[in-house]
């Protein structure tokens, strides 16, 4: 390639239930990595206000301005324990949580009539650079009804428009204490540091998937 790859990392800000959004401090870590493997890379982060109508307007705004070749994004399942690499997003939104603006979807489907859309087989590659940094990673064909899986869903659309991103993933991360704070008995046992590295990892992977696929794009 003649131009640096650009590869944009997302995650999400607060919402109900959750006052603190773990995704906010892990991609600012993985966005300020400096390793050899990203020297020709250009790695910009953005975090999502937990609206429908945020992600309507930013993620086509983003893709403009930033042009990424990858979009790897991060949201938060807090009844998760383990790191989730999702395949797909479901057509389906929740008409009884609202968002953080308290608006609540007036539809359960976000396309009439469509079926669930995968992210790819790429999805493979990156569940085995996650596991292979020790952390329990599995793949996961659900998604949820809420932001994460309504991103996911506009995303895939993205990387199906010409001028798109080639590659995108969506990974859920279990919930993580704040100082001072401890989460319920029974809680994921994963750290931050431990979410930074198979992040790295998955990164590094994503870089290399998405070299190739720039590759064979005409």
């Amino acid at each position: 390639m003649s131009e640096p790859l650009r590869i944009l990392l997302t995650g999400f800000g607060p919402f109900p239930g959750a006052p603190f959004n773990p995704t906010m401090p892990l991609v600012k870590r993985l966005s300020e990595l400096r390793r050899p493997a990203f020297d020709d890379v250009s790695i910009t982060s953005h975090i999502f206000h937990v609206t429908y109508r945020t992600v309507d307007r930013e993620l086509p705004e983003l893709i403009a301005e930033r042009r990424p070749h990858a979009l790897l994004m991060f949201g938060l399942a807090a009844r998760t324990s383990y790191l989730r690499i999702e395949t797909r997003a479901r057509n389906a939104v929740t008409t009884t949580f609202p968002d953080a603006d308290r608006n609540v979807a007036r539809k359960g489907t976000i396309v009439a009539g469509a079926a669930a859309i995968p992210f790819g087989p790429h999805t493979e590659r990156l569940l085995r650079a996650a596991r292979a940094t020790g952390i329990d990673a599995r793949p996961s064909r659900d998604a949820g009804s809420y932001l994460c899986n309504y991103l996911s869903w506009r995303a895939i659309e993205a990387t199906r428009a010409v001028e798109g991103p080639r590659l995108a993933s969506f990974i859920h991360i279990p919930p993580l204490p704040r100082a001072g704070t401890s989460l319920p008995h029974g809680s994921s046992r994963i750290t931050l540091e431990a979410l930074v590295d198979a992040g790295e990892a998955v990164l590094m992977e994503l870089v290399k998937l998405t070299r190739q696929a720039c590759h064979r794009t005409p």
